[in-house]
């Protein structure tokens, strides 16, 4: 809602859609470095302390670019660079929560967080161009302001489920976790996830306007964003037995296969019921890579690790839009789907690699039971 609300905001002051993508890029590369810090400092002071300091100061830079007071872009990445990662948070308190011997339910856990995030992946952004379109775009930065200050506000006040803060020792420790080849796989594959995302965002809209029916961009993201949905639901209601590094590689492969014919099918009709397909493997690749995160590192970087997945992902969206984007006004919507498909054999060559690393399966929370 916030990058989209930016892009909203910056065009009605200037006109130019040139300026307006120059603030978004400031805000989502702010975004993208300075989550993992802010992780950083989560782990080491805790959830709370954290959160009441960052949200403050990012109320401030939403109130300088409503204002205009300090150049558009200056305002942009303060905003991304005291933008918190709440879903982060919110997984390692899952993770503190559903420790031992309830840790089967992790990916459950994980798999309600996917539902969540999908149906603010719906609803947000549309919310925003509403307010747009009605000429106030100023009211939909405010209101993703809004819900981003609320909801931290709402979180940090929930001091049952915050994880305990590790000791400085056990914290540098643990701190060489993040350059284990489990772990930078799960980012690695984060990356691959986003410029798979970002591919997809320019060459559907690519594929509509082609074919002089801009609307029809609109169906096949409800169609792919549906299936995300049912997707999610089916995995989290579904039993999690097996390995989660199999079950990873499987749906890389399932989207890498669904998503290859795109490169060539024109009916809009085909296209739809492709899209509906690659987003069923979507959230099932988002869950795994919770659950392999948080069984690749230590409980006392727990939340600097999902923040580097989360980066990177924002990451991916970005470079593969500016990217696809090119390729696409070269080659077609069908060379920005040959991105995505790309980007799936990626993610399942990366997760077909972990199948061989020798450390556990099962989340580290319950790994002592089996003795």
């Amino acid at each position: 809602m916030t990058g989209i609300g930016i892009v909203w905001l910056v065009h009605a002051r200037t006109g130019s859609y040139a300026a307006a993508g120059l603030v978004t890029g400031g805000f989502a590369v702010a975004d993208a470095v300075a989550g993992p810090q802010i992780g950083r400092l989560v782990d080491r002071f805790g959830q709370a302390r954290v959160l009441y300091c960052v949200l403050s100061a990012h109320a401030g830079a939403m109130g300088l670019l409503l204002a205009g007071t300090v150049p558009d872009v200056v305002a942009g990445v303060l905003v991304g660079a005291t933008l918190p990662q709440i879903g982060a948070l919110s997984a390692a308190r899952w993770s503190a929560l559903l420790s031992g011997e309830r840790a089967a339910a992790l990916p459950t856990a994980f798999a309600l967080e996917a539902l969540v995030n999908g149906v603010s992946y719906m609803a947000g952004p549309a919310l925003v161009s509403v307010l747009g379109a009605a000429g106030r775009p100023g009211a939909g930065v405010l209101l993703a302001a809004a819900l981003v200050v609320g909801g931290g506000l709402t979180l940090a006040a929930q001091r049952r489920t915050v994880p305990p803060i590790a000791g400085r020792a056990e914290r540098r420790h643990a701190g060489r976790a993040l350059f284990r080849s489990a772990f930078l796989r799960q980012v690695a594959l984060g990356l691959a996830l986003g410029v798979f995302f970002g591919a997809m965002q320019v060459s559907v809209a690519a594929y509509a306007v082609g074919h002089g029916t801009p609307d029809v961009a609109a169906l096949l993201y409800f169609a792919s964003n549906c299936s995300n949905l049912v997707g999610g639901w089916a995995y989290g209601a579904g039993s999690h037995g097996g390995s989660p590094r199999r079950r990873q590689a499987a749906a890389a492969a399932v989207l890498t296969l669904s998503s290859g014919p795109l490169i060539f099918l024109d009916a809009p009709l085909a296209v739809g019921a492709t899209l509906a397909l690659t987003g069923l493997a979507v959230p099932v690749l988002l869950i795994l890579a919770s659950v392999l995160t948080e069984s690749s590192v230590p409980r006392a970087v727990l939340t600097q690790a999902f923040t580097w997945g989360n980066s990177a992902s924002a990451a991916g969206i970005a470079g593969a839009a500016a990217v696809a984007g090119r390729v696409v006004d070269t080659g077609g919507a069908h060379a920005g789907f040959g991105v995505a498909a790309g980007a799936a054999v990626v993610m399942t060559v990366l997760a077909l690699s972990g199948l061989q690393d020798p450390s556990p399966d099962l989340p580290k929370s319950s790994a002592h039971l089996m003795g």
